[in-house]
Protein backbone atom coordinates (compact mmCIF):
# COMPACT_ATOMS: atom_id res chain seq x y z
CA UNK A 1 0.00 0.00 0.00
CA UNK A 2 3.11 2.56 0.96
CA UNK A 3 4.21 1.82 -2.46
CA UNK A 4 1.28 2.40 -3.88
CA UNK A 5 0.74 5.94 -2.18
CA UNK A 6 4.44 6.84 -2.93
CA UNK A 7 3.74 5.86 -6.96
CA UNK A 8 0.82 7.84 -7.10
CA UNK A 9 2.33 10.70 -5.24
CA UNK A 10 4.95 10.77 -7.54
CA UNK A 11 3.03 10.78 -10.31
CA UNK A 12 0.49 13.90 -9.75
CA UNK A 13 4.03 15.42 -9.03
CA UNK A 14 4.97 14.32 -12.31
CA UNK A 15 1.85 15.23 -14.25
CA UNK A 16 1.60 18.64 -12.74
CA UNK A 17 5.29 19.06 -13.63
CA UNK A 18 4.19 18.82 -17.27
CA UNK A 19 1.44 20.49 -17.05
CA UNK A 20 3.72 23.67 -16.19
CA UNK A 21 5.81 23.25 -18.77
CA UNK A 22 9.11 22.52 -17.26
CA UNK A 23 10.18 19.20 -18.05
CA UNK A 24 11.40 17.53 -14.90
CA UNK A 25 13.37 14.50 -16.38
CA UNK A 26 16.15 16.72 -17.35
CA UNK A 27 16.20 17.83 -13.70
CA UNK A 28 15.86 14.65 -12.31
CA UNK A 29 19.29 13.47 -13.93
CA UNK A 30 21.03 15.01 -11.54
CA UNK A 31 18.82 16.31 -8.29
CA UNK A 32 17.05 12.46 -8.04
CA UNK A 33 13.82 11.23 -9.24
CA UNK A 34 12.50 12.55 -5.62
CA UNK A 35 15.10 15.82 -5.58
CA UNK A 36 17.01 14.09 -2.84
CA UNK A 37 20.41 14.34 -4.24
CA UNK A 38 23.07 17.00 -3.93
CA UNK A 39 23.22 17.72 -8.29
CA UNK A 40 26.83 16.82 -9.15
CA UNK A 41 27.47 17.10 -5.30
CA UNK A 42 27.06 20.69 -4.90
CA UNK A 43 23.93 22.03 -4.69
CA UNK A 44 21.43 22.12 -2.19
CA UNK A 45 18.82 19.11 -2.10
CA UNK A 46 15.80 20.43 -3.30
CA UNK A 47 13.62 18.31 -1.66
CA UNK A 48 14.45 20.06 1.73
CA UNK A 49 13.41 23.11 -0.15
CA UNK A 50 10.47 25.28 0.43
CA UNK A 51 8.77 26.19 -2.84
CA UNK A 52 9.36 30.03 -2.34
CA UNK A 53 13.06 28.96 -1.48
CA UNK A 54 12.90 26.99 -5.11
CA UNK A 55 10.75 29.83 -7.21
CA UNK A 56 13.58 32.26 -5.60
CA UNK A 57 16.31 29.87 -7.15
CA UNK A 58 15.42 29.37 -10.37
CA UNK A 59 14.14 32.72 -11.38
CA UNK A 60 17.52 33.98 -9.96
CA UNK A 61 19.62 31.33 -12.11
CA UNK A 62 17.37 32.57 -14.77
CA UNK A 63 18.14 36.27 -14.36
CA UNK A 64 21.70 35.12 -13.61
CA UNK A 65 21.17 37.03 -10.19
CA UNK A 66 21.71 33.65 -8.12
CA UNK A 67 24.10 30.22 -7.44
CA UNK A 68 27.59 28.93 -7.28
CA UNK A 69 29.27 27.09 -9.30
CA UNK A 70 26.76 25.63 -11.51
CA UNK A 71 25.20 29.01 -11.91
CA UNK A 72 26.12 28.58 -16.14
CA UNK A 73 24.16 25.48 -16.33
CA UNK A 74 21.47 25.96 -14.46
CA UNK A 75 20.86 29.11 -16.48
CA UNK A 76 21.04 27.38 -19.41
CA UNK A 77 18.73 24.61 -17.88
CA UNK A 78 15.66 27.31 -17.01
CA UNK A 79 16.19 30.17 -19.44
CA UNK A 80 13.17 28.95 -21.50
CA UNK A 81 10.97 28.66 -19.09
CA UNK A 82 8.46 32.07 -18.32
CA UNK A 83 8.67 32.96 -14.45
CA UNK A 84 5.52 31.59 -14.32
CA UNK A 85 6.04 28.42 -15.82
CA UNK A 86 8.99 28.59 -12.86
CA UNK A 87 6.78 29.29 -9.96
CA UNK A 88 3.97 26.33 -10.90
CA UNK A 89 6.68 24.07 -11.31
CA UNK A 90 8.10 25.22 -8.00
CA UNK A 91 4.58 24.11 -6.13
CA UNK A 92 5.85 20.25 -8.08
CA UNK A 93 8.57 20.07 -5.84
CA UNK A 94 10.53 20.79 -2.41
CA UNK A 95 8.03 21.38 0.92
Amino acid sequence: MKKLVITSVLALALASTLAAGVVAGKCMGCHGKSFEKKAMGRSAIVAEMTHANIAVALKGYKDGSYGGPMKGLMKGQVARYSDADLDAFSHTIGK
